[in-house]
């Protein structure tokens, strides 16, 4: 008698919604957990008050399942629980590759996530498959049947609460649970994110540039809450404007900037009226240069033309969650890109001072040439922005050298010279290789390296990939030779990003040493330059740190044209002058310290390092630095957010 009792308690309780909804919470933290420590972000821990926040905010999207009648709340549940771990997985997946998290700028352009391809696959994990392991004990829970189990009868959905008493009393204990559970979700999260904001995180919501500074504080729901906002505000709204008084502060940051630029030196306008040609060849980066794998050359032909050219060795990407859009837009404005989503993508529509505009105005002809899809980072759009006058995008070349995501790279720079040759001079070319994208694979007809230990893994497929975009560029040389070109001609070519393989051990084995976290963020974000001017003046090395947000001002230095008039942050790489370079996530370099911040956004937990010993120091000596590109930052983010150009001007 008491063991059928108990049973049928049990019975009860098994069935009872409450015991439902604590199985959820307790299936969704075990996947906020696993999330977060799959994610292995330093300096940014899980503690009791993230775990209340993770709470509360798991509460507060799911408190109204208590209103539901036990097989309503059921059904709600398990959609909750699916659609909680797609976004899970959906923002894991997205940062193994871009270091960042997925916010409703990036789902606007879900066709780059399309077109990634193999690449996605090389992003999943077997041992992803723990999102899903309450999904196999749901199963069998849904399936065993303890003693005392009822089906939930028929018309259990009914919300009507009529006139029978049992009736209204069990909407009113649903009702108030829900309620409740409100209460208890909104205390929950609410009380430890005010003390992280009042304590920790001060101005989080307004000078934040980097995502994982606000999942730091907000947790994984609450930033997509506040991301959700964000874009709310940002294209839902009236245009916002910027209080007269920031306006005047953004102009006097510009103000200051042009009175740092000389144009008194003897590089200014010693090549006025030159072609330009601007490589920008995909995830090239800085730490293969020079090198041999296996007895051959990396880079044969890149290292020959070091030799004739100008090699900037500290030379760094500036991009952000845009890439390869991030790198062409700072390259080209001279602005940083925004802290998330794409300019390309969010405004296409503003006005920027461009290099292709500024020398269509000067009598050259601008043409920008990308063997994919025109639609891809919105560059149909974009580039009509900038000032083009054509883009010759995939439609414009016959695939006769398919090769990873569309043309290789060889073809693409022969078609593109048939076209530029035919180009009224002088002539601003800017092109954008492709055969080196993740995931680096080419047939085995055109691999050409021995790769050694590195045979089979990405890392060997991206120095396979590299070595053959390698070739590519020296045939391009040759050509421009053959067409006359080469010696009225500037050419430019760095890098755009890095190559989204982070294994420090993979590094520590290609390069024969062990590497420290400041060898690793300089191997992450340097890419390489190399300018090679018409009669090859100042052919040699240069140490002195450089970002993309230099190319456009640097380039209008050595044709003549003044950079002082356009709202440009980059520095000149030809006068001469001590450089400030700061990256997207606010780590800097001013050539004698680096500073790396924390991805927890806070100053005292980032590291600044003495670049003569390779050591860390105390880190109050990066401050001064610190906020100066915190404050540059905050800069170009309101010039775009703005559209504050066309005010300046």
């Amino acid at each position: 008698m008491s063991s059928h009792a108990s049973n049928g308690g049990f019975g009860r309780f098994f069935r009872s919604r409450y015991f439902t909804y604590s199985l959820f919470l307790l299936f969704m933290i075990y996947k906020l957990l696993l999330f977060h420590f799959k994610l292995h972000i330093s300096k940014i821990d899980f503690n009791p008050l993230d775990f209340f926040i993770g709470l509360g905010s798991l509460i507060l999207v799911s408190f109204w399942t208590l209103w539901l009648p036990r097989r309503g709340q059921r059904i709600a549940l398990i959609v909750v629980n699916l659609l909680l771990t797609a976004l899970m997985y959906t923002d894991l997946v997205y940062y193994r590759y871009f270091q960042d998290l997925v916010t409703f700028t990036v789902m606007m352009q879900a066709s780059q996530v399309d077109s990634l391809g193999d690449s996605i696959m090389t992003l999943l994990h077997w041992s992803d498959l723990w999102f899903a392991a309450d999904w196999l004990l749901l199963t069998v829970i849904a399936i065993w049947k303890p003693s005392g189990w009822r089906s939930p009868a028929r018309g259990a959905l009914n919300f009507t609460v009529g006139k029978s008493p049992s009736r209204r009393a069990g909407f009113t204990r649903r009702f108030s649970s829900g309620i409740a559970a409100l209460v208890i979700g909104c205390v929950v999260t609410f009380a430890p994110l005010k003390f992280y904001i009042d304590y920790y995180a001060v101005g989080l919501f307004t000078g934040n540039w980097w995502n994982l500074s606000l999942y730091n504080v907000t947790g994984l729901l609450g930033f997509h809450v506040y991301d959700a906002y964000r874009f709310g505000k940002e294209h839902l709204g009236p245009k916002p404007v910027l209080a007269s008084g920031e306006v005047d502060h953004v102009q006097e940051w510009f103000d200051h900037k042009d009175t740092t630029r000389s144009e008194n030196d003897a590089m200014f306008g010693k090549y006025k009226g030159s072609n330009v040609m601007v490589i920008q060849t995909e995830a090239f980066m800085n730490f293969m240069i020079g090198k041999q794998i296996g007895g051959q050359e990396i880079t044969p032909n890149f290292n020959r033309l070091m030799k004739e050219s100008m090699y900037f060795s500290h030379y760094y990407h500036q991009t952000g969650q845009g890439r390869t859009s991030d790198a062409d837009f700072s390259s080209q404005t001279s602005l940083h890109p925004v802290p998330y989503g794409s300019v390309f993508i969010r405004y296409a529509d503003h006005q920027f001072n461009s290099l292709p505009a500024i020398l269509k105005e000067h009598g050259y002809t601008p043409n920008a040439f990308h063997a994919y899809d025109g639609s891809f980072w919105n560059r149909n759009a974009m580039y009509e922005t900038l000032g083009y006058d054509r883009f010759f995008s995939k439609k414009d070349y016959e695939i006769d050298e398919p090769l990873g995501w569309s043309l290789g790279d060889k073809s693409f720079f022969k078609q593109s010279m048939d076209q530029i040759e035919q180009l009224p001079q002088p002539f601003y070319s800017f092109l954008i290789t492709l055969s080196s994208h993740h995931p680096f694979s080419l047939p085995d007809d055109v691999q050409e390296l021995n790769v050694g230990e590195f045979d089979g893994t990405v890392f060997g497929d991206y120095l396979q990939a590299i070595h053959y975009v390698d070739a590519a560029l020296g045939q391009l040389v040759e050509r421009l030779k053959q067409d006359g070109l080469w010696d009225h001609t500037i050419l430019y070519i760095y890098g755009d990003h890095d190559n989204s393989v982070k294994d420090k051990a993979v590094y520590e084995k290609f390069l024969g040493k062990s590497l420290t976290d400041l060898d690793m963020e300089q191997i992450m974000n340097e890419v390489p330059l190399l300018v090679h001017l018409p009669d090859g003046e100042g052919a040699g090395v240069y140490n002195q740190p450089a970002g993309q947000l230099d190319m456009a001002p640097s380039l209008l230095h050595l044709l003549g044209i003044s950079a002082k008039s356009q709202y440009m942050m980059g520095n000149d790489l030809f006068d001469g002058k001590d450089r400030f370079v700061v990256l997207r996530s606010g780590a800097y370099t001013d050539g004698k310290r680096f500073y790396i911040p924390s991805q927890s956004g806070m100053f005292e937990d980032g590291s600044c390092y003495s670049l003569e010993t390779g050591k860390t120091v105390d880190v109050s000596t990066c401050r001064a630095g610190y906020d100066r590109a915190k404050k540059e930052l905050y800069t170009s983010d309101e010039t775009l957010q703005y559209d504050l150009i066309p005010e300046l001007n």
